[in-house]
């Protein structure tokens, strides 16, 4: 099992005013050019960051990449990078700058992207989650997460899941899009899909509750079947 990076606090003050990457965050250029063709989203949350890229137009599923990361001097280690799945566990030194309120920018070696923000609006769904727990037979299955886990993180009104194995850098799948979560009612509007792109556009509606500080979520899966799973706090599952 990885250790886990050092968690850490993010405040880049200005002033009085302190600014968060917790949230949501579209691409908007490259090494000074707009981006026209692709449709690129990531989210921030719990020292956690998942990013999932679409054909503009088409739905296409293009990639997915992720892991965790620090802030006090701004560092990724990925978890899955269907990109380059070469660098999974490598840490990358980066430069992350806020240019305003709504806009970061980051610097690598291979240029310089700025990102947008799309929404910080919080709700109880908010975090990191792992799956733990699912539903067989009237039977609840416990699962713990190693190498091979089923994440899904939520902030910022998006929600991306991904299953992968870090340790043989396979990549089982991902989903994201726009959700709420409000009176006991989980509500998906799928943006990208990477088994199936013509999904795209579907919506699907769920019960939750926090008990206990997990996510319990029932419904039916895309597919019409019944599900019942529980999702633990990323954080909280690699510490037992």
């Amino acid at each position: 099992m990885k250790r886990l990076l050092i968690l850490s606090v993010l405040l880049f003050t200005t002033g009085v005013f302190a600014q968060t990457l917790e949230g949501s965050w579209k691409l908007v250029e490259k090494n000074g050019s707009s981006i026209t063709k692709e449709e690129v989203v990531r989210i921030y949350q719990d020292n956690y960051f998942a990013e999932g890229a679409k054909k503009t137009g088409t739905n296409a599923f293009l990639w997915a990449l992720g892991g965790e990361y620090t802030t006090d001097d701004y560092s990724e280690m990925m978890d899955f990078n269907t990109k380059s799945p070469e660098k999974i566990g490598e840490v990358s030194n980066l430069k992350l700058s806020f240019a305003g309120d709504q806009k970061i920018i980051i610097n690598s070696e291979k240029g310089s992207e700025t990102w947008e923000r799309i929404s910080d609006s919080e709700n109880a769904l908010n975090g990191n989650w792992v799956i733990t727990g699912r539903e067989r037979n009237g039977e609840m299955n416990k699962m713990k997460p190693g190498d091979r886990r089923t994440i899904k993180i939520l902030s910022g009104d998006r929600f991306q899941w991904v299953a992968f194995n870090s340790a043989t850098r396979d990549f089982m799948g991902t989903g994201g899009g726009t959700y709420s979560a409000e009176n006991g009612k989980y509500i998906e509007q799928i943006e990208f899909f990477s088994r199936d792109d013509s999904r795209v556009g579907a919506k699907l509606n769920f019960n939750f509750e926090v008990k206990d500080g997990e996510w319990h979520h029932s419904g039916k899966s895309s597919k019409g079947d019944p599900i019942y799973e529980i999702w633990s706090p990323y954080a909280d599952a690699y510490s037992k």
